[in-house]
């Protein structure tokens, strides 16, 4: 599925034209040590618009501007997002000069939003910190079984027959069973790696545009080749749309992808299995093939 078609962003004369303190006095202002994201890539013989595939991706390294991009798009589209990311007080600026060509016209679906690494770091410091409460009443369960189980008590009244009960329950069960029956599910036993994953697997959704900044981050290979068979399945199926910056080579091979190389000037379109990064990989394990 596409909801966005292509997406241009302002060349070198557009931003000369903004620039020039005659025609637009914000720029008699001295205070500023930056213009971010101007000046950027006029000189990175950026196509004259990215033209996007139901998967699409920015691939370079760092510094190439991939994640700007993404920010870029996502502010324009409006998409929904989580966390705050670096800005300039001339981006909104930046933006209005961007122009997005959606398919058929019709608005981005609702939903549609842009997960960035550090909307997947903020999910697991959330999670450590659940962690860690549980952690805390786990030892405090701990200690009241000890002291239900062993300290004597006498049922005064009906007043006290809950804590009769909770007393009794103790002296039948062993401590793992007491503590399970009263403690929420233990996400301590889930990796960071498995966390990250099920984040993207809960976050992404049918029929909508997904802007996903380098989503390898946290993930192990082997997971990585997990979220890439999940991507591809929802792109196939259940009518998602994605624009990824990445340089991962396993999310980089996602089926049909179209990749635009950051790293050449001008950006090309190639084969995943022609970029460097992969190149590098296979020369690295060809170099050590006696050892397979």
């Amino acid at each position: 599925m596409i909801y966005l078609e292509s997406f241009h962003m302002p060349g070198r004369q557009e931003e000369e034209r903004y620039m020039d303190p005659q025609t637009n006095p914000i720029h008699r202002r001295t205070c500023y040590t930056t213009k971010y994201p101007f000046c950027i890539f006029p000189m990175r013989g950026l196509p004259d618009a990215w033209q996007f595939a139901p998967v699409t991706i920015f691939y370079g390294g760092n510094g190439s501007g991939k994640s700007t991009i993404l920010n870029v798009i996502a502010e324009k589209l409006g998409v929904e997002r989580g966390a705050v990311y670096n800005r300039s007080d001339f981006f909104e600026d930046y933006v209005q000069l961007c122009r997005a060509e959606l398919a058929r016209g019709k608005p981005i679906p609702k939903g549609s939003r842009i997960i960035t690494s550090d909307d997947v770091f903020d999910y697991l410091l959330d999670i450590r910190s659940i962690n860690q409460g549980i952690d805390q009443e786990r030892a405090a369960l701990f200690d009241k079984w000890l002291r239900d189980r062993y300290e004597p008590y006498q049922l005064q009244s009906l007043d006290d027959y809950e804590e009769f009960k909770r007393r009794s329950d103790a002296k039948t069960k062993s401590q793992s069973q007491f503590v399970r029956e009263r403690l929420m599910r233990n996400v301590t036993e889930r990796s960071n790696g498995e966390s990250a994953l099920l984040y993207f697997t809960d976050s992404i959704r049918e029929n909508a545009l997904y802007l996903l900044d380098e989503p390898e981050n946290s993930l192990s290979a082997a997971r990585q080749l997990e979220l890439k068979d999940f991507l591809e399945q929802s792109a196939r199926f259940f009518g998602c749309q994605f624009i990824i910056a990445t340089h991962s080579p396993l999310l980089l091979s996602l089926d049909g992808a179209k990749i635009y190389d950051l790293d050449e000037n001008p950006v090309e379109v190639r084969d995943w299995w022609n970029l460097e990064t992969v190149r590098l990989y296979q020369q690295f394990f060809e170099t050590h093939r006696a050892l397979f």
